[in-house]
């Protein structure tokens, strides 16, 4: 039986719009005086990955993500003195639900995870305020428990914030459900804590990892619409 669902938020529930696109970036960084080639956004953000692959026991620390961002620009061919400038910028205004879209699926689906009884909590790493973002999203009442790594302390994969969200949410980790996007983050550090988990990967091509995580038990989903099928078939 599944009694909670959890969900990452970033790529999960939202997705950027196109200020945190290529051509967004080069907007920033033209304020800054820095020029960026906005075609290598996605070349960027691919190099800048692995700075947000550490440890599990990672505390939050803005250094952390104002780095990644800097690297994000810096891969796109910006240099200079104001490039710290730039990237703090450009993190502050991430936190931002107005720059951020749901997922056309999400809605629907929230509503008939939380009117069929089941629980609905949400942890993310970012410094958005969830507070704000379900003011912003309309998704008040469909939530019943909402943490923060910045609010925590320690950022996924770390064990303490998936239990302090299940005491929140007072369900047992074999009877919560973690859904997000990010194999190291939510599908590892959920099932490390005895949770069920899925990978939530949009579009149409396999994920590199589909068949390994298959065979540790976790689905593959294209789509908010599967979880729904997850939680009938517990």
């Amino acid at each position: 039986m599944i009694r909670a669902v959890v969900f990452d938020v970033d790529f999960t529930l939202i997705h950027p719009g196109p200020v945190f696109r290529g051509e967004g970036y080069g907007d920033f960084c033209a304020r800054h005086g820095i020029s960026v080639d906005p075609a290598r956004f996605a070349h960027a953000v691919n190099a800048a990955a692995p700075l947000l692959e550490g440890p599990e026991h990672t505390m939050y620390d803005e250094a952390l993500f104002i780095a990644y961002t800097r690297r994000i620009v810096e891969e796109m061919g910006g240099r200079g003195p104001s490039l710290d400038a730039c990237a703090r910028e450009i993190y502050s205004e991430w936190a931002a639900c107005h720059h951020f879209e749901l997922y056309e699926d999400v809605p629907d689906v929230l509503r008939q995870i939380a009117d069929g009884g089941t629980l609905v909590g949400l942890i993310s790493n970012s410094h958005r305020s969830m507070t704000s973002f379900q003011e912003h999203f309309e998704l008040e009442g469909l939530i019943a428990a909402a943490v923060s790594s910045p609010e925590h302390g320690f950022m996924k994969p770390h064990p303490s914030i998936f239990t302090a969200t299940l005491q929140l949410l007072e369900t047992a980790p074999e009877e919560a459900l973690m859904v997000g996007d990010s194999v190291t983050q939510d599908i590892d550090g959920a099932l490390r804590v005895g949770m069920k988990a899925a990978l939530l990967h949009r579009g149409d091509t396999p994920h590199a990892r589909e068949e390994e995580l298959r065979t540790r038990g976790v689905p593959v989903l294209r789509s908010m619409n599967e979880v729904l099928a997850l939680i009938k078939q517990a």
